[in-house]
């Protein structure tokens, strides 16, 4: 099949090649999502951004929770696969300079959202995959929050302009997640490693970094992002069609990243429909709905989801890097405050930060408007 898309793109030019391209990264991610679960990480989980970057912060020791600690080499393999990828293409350099103070505390915000749901939009995705209806609440709330945050793009918010910077500061990252690696493969005794719970369930460590290079390569290659497909759904407008093209391969790469994850979720009997007793997720709707609303806004108003920061940090984009690094905060705060959903629920901490967490990027998104002018700071395919 992806053959028969191939010839027919080579022949159609360009745009076509990309859309095979999407389709390529979307099965990819779905098959060793799916397979990375079934080999040790957790059930219905894939790759989680939100929940390995607590993962990772409670290795490095910015939080105590001793079922939470992790290096999670998907994580450094996302960065260091854009890295490469971008290098091989000529698109590595560094950026930055579009307020990534505000930037960092926008990744913290939403990882609270993303740990109130219990997974990040990818975990979404593998979630729905594999037969949990809860996830629904969760695609509902993602839109929304991207409408939303839409709506203040297309009236004139703006971070500023980004500029070059020495080739070092693009390093930064990419040499971070290399270090990471180091370090759970040399094992230090500052490092922490959970012997329970589910940072103990990992799957083989280099079968998990060949799978993170690769979805790592894969995305930034095309640009692959799961708000950024969500966000094309409402560009109908003449304002949105102006300055963000519609383009369908985002949402091929959507769905292949789905159809896959449940097709092999099924051959490998791990799918299993229902509401109730999912993995990974509970029955507090309002506040799984609200969560990814928290993640959906936040992520139109920087540019992509929270796995899209990670890309565009690999090659070279330092704001995503200060972005990365909030959302590393996030993730320890998570842990520390109790903010995050259990299967019991949505704690009192939680509800408390989602709607403070809300109330703040309405805010953001009021002051850093400029009325009377558009920008187009909309969700890029990165595809030439």
């Amino acid at each position: 099949m992806l053959e028969k898309m191939n010839r027919k793109a080579a022949a159609q030019g360009p745009y076509n090649r990309s859309k095979a391209m999407f389709f390529l990264t979307g099965a990819v991610i779905g098959v060793s999502g799916v397979i990375l679960s079934l080999l040790g990480n957790p059930a219905n989980t894939g790759f989680c951004v939100s929940c390995f970057m607590e993962n990772i912060a409670g290795s490095i020791g910015l939080h105590g929770n001793i079922r939470m600690q992790y290096l999670r080499p998907e994580i450094s393999g996302f960065v260091i696969g854009s890295f490469l990828m971008a290098l091989h293409r000529g698109k590595f350099s560094a950026s930055g300079g579009s307020s990534p103070l505000l930037r960092y505390f926008v990744g913290i915000l939403m990882i609270v959202g993303c740990a109130v749901f219990l997974g990040c939009p990818i975990k979404m995705v593998f979630r729905t995959a594999a037969g949990d209806l809860t996830a629904l609440v969760g695609i509902a709330g993602l839109a929304v929050g991207v409408y939303i945050g839409l709506k203040f793009l297309v009236s004139g918010f703006t971070l500023g302009k980004s500029s070059s910077l020495p080739a070092a500061n693009a390093l930064l990252m990419p040499g971070l997640m290399v270090l990471l690696l180091v370090f759970l493969l040399w094992k230090p005794v500052f490092i922490s490693l959970s012997s329970k719970g589910s940072g103990a369930q990992y799957a083989p460590v280099y079968l998990s970094l060949l799978a993170g290079l690769g979805v790592g390569a894969l995305s930034q290659r095309t640009g692959f992002c799961i708000t950024g497909g969500f966000a094309r759904l409402f560009m109908s407008g003449p304002r949105e069609k102006a300055f963000f093209p519609r383009s369908t391969g985002h949402a091929i790469g959507i769905g292949s990243f789905f159809l896959f994850a449940v097709i092999v979720s099924l051959l490998t009997g791990t799918f299993s429909l229902g509401w109730h007793g999912q993995p990974s997720s509970n029955e507090s709707y309002v506040w799984n709905f609200l969560g990814m609303v928290m993640v959906g806004f936040g992520s139109a108003l920087i540019k992509g989801c929270p796995f899209r920061q990670l890309i565009l940090a690999g090659q070279g984009d330092t704001d995503a890097g200060a972005v990365a690094l909030g959302m590393l905060t996030g993730a320890a705060l998570v842990q520390n405050w109790g903010l995050g959903g259990t299967a019991e629920g949505t704690p009192y901490e939680g509800k408390v930060a989602v709607l403070i967490g809300l109330c703040a990027l309405f805010v953001i998104g009021l002051l850093y408007r400029r009325r009377g002018e558009t920008f187009a700071h909309g969700f890029q395919a990165g595809v030439d």
